[in-house]
């Protein structure tokens, strides 16, 4: 027979073997890298013998008998029946006490007389002297911290018939509360234009959108008869002037149609309500520097200059006419400044609120030191128990704080203007003359509470408002007596922004979904 031939490879055959082998030699590489690299598991411990378990006898407590005493001392034999007569009383009266230990007690209890004895404990009844006065924590949604009732009971003519006058303050009702979104996210700040004509409102929101909102447009005609008919949304004009927190708003003291910002972008801006022009006042001259601004104010005096300050616990003056980079910044404290003001008759008073539980004054017309030392005079300061949201100076000289310790306190400083430069207060003046409980607990989601003033009051009654946690906003006289506690239907969130028209009896309040509240 013929030899059988091979059968030829194709070339496509021979690659594919080839590309096989080159896999397999490169999975050995692999297998063998990752051994050198990956230690290889411990081997398991041998387990041990398990010994069986031996059953203890349960050990019988015996009841704690008397403390042996000796009975030939006593003369007692050892087996009279006076003495088993004897322990036998013994034994009966350890019995009662040891019950008498376990019994329930009935009735009232002064806490005197039930401290709790050792050295630790010896002042225990005394530290519950700083528990006093303290109401219910938390928000009530719709409750009342002051009713009619309040208002009906005042004695004193003229506080009666500015509770009245304010009490009558009546809700906005051209428009639901839930239709008048004046900005998309959370209200951080908010302001009157300052006209007496119409109320005008602008608020700024926790991404930098500025609304605003004439309350004066009429109200849309809806037939009444017609169940399909919409109704239509109020004319609000919103316009993204930061990129990040409106912290604060502030019109110019001389011209009406300019309106200042400030944000935690770093930067203050100026808008032109004429020209419709943003303009960027202030910025650090580094786009890489974060300088977070929260709050401003301008004085009166000289509207050519902002005062600022920072979350960094700084304090700056800018002049508009100069460059930016020529802006005096004072470092006051290592831990944030929340929020400040200037006396609106003396603006070189400033009174700074920061996390380090602090109202401080400070005097603009002596500043002193060099570099980072430079800084005003500081006139006096008061500590609180937690740190201070804001400090609010009113026409008359008094000072308006919020602080997280729930209190609202109110500093009286009448004779402010006399102060010469430097001037040092004395403690005793330093001290709130009035301390008003107050739910300052806003949490994560609500804005911080802060005490607003009206600038120039028509009745010449100096008064403030603030949020309040159970949906209201309260105002306040300055001597601390309760003025009205504003409310209405449809509110379904904390007006936590709230703020005096500069002279007229408008109240604006702003809630974290970006809606308004207007009494008027």
């Amino acid at each position: 027979m013929p030899p059988k031939k091979e059968p030829v490879m194709s070339a496509f055959e021979r690659k594919r073997l080839e590309n096989i082998a080159n896999n397999n030699a490169i999975l050995s590489g692999i297998s063998t890298t990752a051994d050198k690299i990956i230690p290889k598991p411990a081997p398991p411990k041998p387990k041990r013998a398990s010994t069986p378990r031996v059953k203890r006898e349960p050990v019988k407590k015996e009841p704690a008998r008397p403390t042996r005493q000796s009975s030939r001392l006593a003369g007692l034999e050892a087996d009279s029946e006076v003495l088993k007569r004897k322990l036998d009383v013994e034994a009966e009266a350890e019995a009662a006490k040891a019950k008498a230990k376990k019994m329930r007690v009935s009735g009232d209890l002064n806490l005197g007389d039930i401290t709790v004895e050792g050295r630790k404990w010896e002042s225990s009844a005394d530290g519950l002297a700083l528990l006093k006065g303290l109401g219910v924590r938390g928000a009530q949604p719709g409750v009342r911290t002051f009713t009619d009732d309040d208002v009906k009971d005042t004695k004193d003519k003229g506080l009666k018939d500015l509770r009245l006058r304010m009490s009558g303050l009546k809700l906005y009702e051209k428009w639901a509360v839930n239709d008048i979104k004046l900005v998309p996210q959370r209200i951080y700040s908010m302001c009157f234009h300052p006209t007496e004509e119409k109320p005008i409102i602008f608020a700024g929101d926790k991404e930098g959108a500025m609304g605003v909102f004439d309350a004066s447009q009429p109200a849309p005609e809806i037939d009444d008869d017609d169940e399909d008919a919409e109704y239509p949304d109020p004319i609000i004009s919103a316009f993204k002037t930061h990129s990040r927190t409106i912290t604060s708003f502030h019109f110019s003291p001389t011209d009406s149609n300019a309106i200042y910002s400030a944000s935690y972008d770093s930067s203050i801006r100026k808008l032109d309500l004429d020209k419709g022009i943003s303009t960027e006042v202030f910025a650090p001259s580094s786009s890489s520097d974060d300088l977070p601004i929260s709050a401003i104010d301008i004085p009166t005096t000289d509207p050519n200059t902002i005062i600022f300050s920072t979350l960094q616990g700084s304090l700056g003056r800018q002049d508009q006419r100069t460059k930016p980079s020529s802006a005096e910044i004072w470092g006051l404290t290592d831990q944030k400044i929340g929020g400040f003001s200037l006396h609106p008759q003396h603006p070189h008073l400033v009174a700074t609120a920061s996390l380090d539980r602090t109202l401080k004054i400070w005097d603009l017309r002596k500043i002193s030191g060099k570099g980072d030392l430079r800084h005003p005079a500081l006139l006096g300061e008061h500590e609180s128990r937690l740190s201070v949201s804001h400090a609010s100076w009113s026409s008359s000289g008094h000072i308006a704080t919020s602080s997280y310790d729930d209190r609202i306190k109110i500093y009286s400083f009448p004779s402010a203007g006399e102060w010469k430069a430097g001037h040092d207060i004395a403690a005793k003046e330093m001290q709130p003359t009035v301390q008003i409980p107050h739910n300052n607990q806003t949490g994560r989601w609500v804005t911080i509470l802060k005490p607003q003033w009206q600038r120039n009051p028509q009745d010449g009654w100096q008064k403030f408002v603030i949020g309040n946690m159970n949906r209201f906003v309260d105002v306040y006289a300055e001597d601390g007596e309760q003025l009205a506690q504003l409310g209405g239907d449809g509110i379904t969130a904390v007006p936590a922004v709230a703020h005096f028209h500069p002279t007229k009896d408008w109240v604006a309040g702003g809630t974290a979904s970006g809606k308004l509240c207007l009494w008027m």
